[in-house]
C-alpha cells in the first residue's frame, strides 16, 4: 500500500496521507487537515511518496536563524558531471574540475539559540539527484525516521531538523556549509538528560588518514551533495563538533545509513561481533593522540557496515520502493520489540538485512563487480561503537 489518500479539509487538495498520521499539512496552502487513524502498517510509511511528505515537514523557521548576510557569489556548490571516485571508496586526491553552481552558496556558519527541547533530531538524506551516482532510497529514509521519532518516540516536530534535496530553503539542502551548521545545532545548548539523533542517509567514502589516528590508515566520511567541490566531511570532524562537547547525563545516537560508515564517528570503541553474537569491545581511541570520547555523555554509533564494506539502497524490503537496508532493518528491529537491548538489536539488524539480501543494490560503481565476484551474498554488516564501553545485552536501548 503507498500510503492512503485525504482531501485539504480547506482547499480539497488529494494529499498522501503516511501510515498512523492523524493530521497532515497541506503542501498548497499550508493548513492542517486531521484525518482517520487507519490500523498499524509499517510498511505503508515507507512507501508513501516522499514529495508528497516533504510539503507536510514543519517549516525550519523555529530551528535555525535568518541568514544574517547575502550569500557571496564566489563560494558556488555546483556539481560536476560523472560518477565521483570517493563516492564508494575510491579516493582521488586531485581537485575535480571547475564547474558551474547549480545550488545556492552559503555564508558563514550562524549560531542558532541555544534551547531546543529536551530530544532533537537532525535528519540528512542525499539523494545526489541527476548524477549517475544518484541514490533513490534517502528521501525516503529521513521520511521514516522523522514518521519513527515523532510518532513513536515522542521527540517533539519541531525540534527535527530534515536536510533533503527537495526543499525550498536553500539552509535545508545537504550541502557541506549547511550539515555543518546543523551539526552545531544539534549539540548547542545541549544539557543533561537531553536525548540526541543525527541520521544520515547517503554516500559514505574514506580518503588517507593524515593525522594517524586510524587502525585501518584511512578517516571515514560523509558525502554532501556537493562533495566533488567542497570536500567530503571527516570523521574528525564529526567527532569534535557532535561528540567531545556531549555533557554528562546526555546522550547521542547516531544512525549512518552509508558506505564504510562502521567508525564515522570516530569514537573510542568498536563493538567487534560474530554472526553467533558473541562480541569484544575493541580499543580504537588509544591509536589517537586526540581525545575521542565525550565530555561526560554517552555517544553511541549504529551505521550500516564497516569501514571496509558497502551499503545499500534497495527495493529488497519494501516492494517498489527504494530504501536504504540500515534504516529499515533499524525501524523495523525497534518496532518488533520495544524493551531491546543494544545486542539483540545489532542482532536483529543483521538478521533482517540476511534475509533480505536477494534483490539489494549496492550503493555505488563497485555494485557490478561485488555481485560479480561474491553472487547474491550481501557484505553488509551493521557496526556499534561507541564512547564508552558496556555490556550490549543489559543495556537496553532507549532514545
Amino acid at each position: 500500500m503507498a500510503g492512503r489518500r485525504e482531501r485539504c479539509s480547506w482547499c480539497g487538495v488529494k494529499l498522501v496521507v503516511p501510515a498512523e498520521a492523524q493530521t497532515i499539512q497541506c503542501g498548497s496552502c499550508h493548513r492542517v487537515t486531521r484525518v482517520n487513524q487507519p490500523s498499524i502498517n509499517f510498511n505503508s510509511l515507507i512507501q508513501a511518496t516522499h514529495n508528497s511528505i516533504n510539503h507536510a515537514v514543519s517549516r525550519l523557521g523555529t530551528l535555525m536563524v535568518n541568514a544574517a548576510a547575502s550569500p557571496s557569489s564566489s563560494t558556488g556548490t555546483g556539481w560536476c558531471s560523472g560518477a565521483p571516485a570517493a563516492a564508494c571508496g575510491y579516493y582521488n586526491p586531485s581537485p575535480p574540475p571547475p564547474c558551474q553552481p547549480s545550488w545556492p552558496s552559503v555564508p558563514k556558519p550562524l549560531m542558532p539559540p541555544s534551547a531546543y527541547g529536551r530530544k532533537r533530531a537532525l535528519l540528512c538524506g542525499v539523494s545526489y539527484h541527476g548524477r549517475s551516482y544518484n541514490l533513490k532510497g534517502t528521501v525516503n529514509d529521513v521520511n521514516c525516521m522523522k514518521y519513527f521519532l515523532v510518532d513513536r518516540r515522542g521527540f517533539p516536530a519541531d525540534s527535527i531538523l530534515m536536510l533533503t534535496e527537495y526543499e525550498a530553503d536553500p539552509y535545508r539542502i545537504p550541502t557541506k556549509q549547511n550539515i555543518r551548521m546543523a551539526l552545531q545545532w544539534l549539540v548547542q545548548g545541549c544539557r543533561s538528560g537531553d536525548s540526541l539523533v543525527f541520521h544520515f542517509s547517503g554516500h559514505g567514502s574514506t580518503q588517507p588518514d593524515y593525522s594517524m589516528d586510524e587502525i585501518d590508515g584511512s578517516d571515514e566520511t560523509l558525502c554532501p551533495v556537493d562533495f566533488e567541490t567542497q570536500g567530503m566531511i571527516l570523521d574528525d570532524e564529526i567527532n569534535a563538533t557532535i561528540v567531545r562537547p556531549l555533557p554528562h547525563g546526555a546522550k547521542l545516537h547516531a544512525i549512518i545509513d552509508a558506505c564504510h560508515s562502521g567508525t564515522v564517528l570516530d569514537l573510542p570503541f568498536l563493538c567487534r561481533m560474530n554472526r553467533e553474537g558473541c562480541y569484544v569491545w575493541e580499543d580504537h581511541g588509544r591509536w589517537s593522540s586526540v581525545y575521542k570520547g565525550t565530555s561526560g555523555g554517552l555517544s553511541v554509533s549504529i551505521s550500516a557496515c564497516d569501514d571496509h564494506q558497502t551499503s545499500s539502497d534497495t527495493t529488497a524490503f519494501s516492494g517498489d520502493t527504494s530504501t536504504g537496508a540500515l534504516t529499515y532493518s533499524f525501524i523495523q528491529a525497534v518496532e518488533n520489540d520495544r524493551g531491546l537491548t543494544y545486542g539483540y538489536l545489532l542482532n536483529a539488524m543483521r538478521q533482517i538485512i540476511r534475509e533480505g539480501r536477494s534483490g539489494i543494490r549496492l550503493k555505488g560503481p563497485i555494485a557490478a563487480l561485488v555481485n560479480k565476484v561474491f553472487g547474491t551474498e550481501f557484505l553488509q554488516e551493521p557496526q556499534l561503537t561507541s564512547s564508552e564501553k558496556f555490556d550490549i545485552y543489559s543495556k537496553q536501548f532507549v532514545l
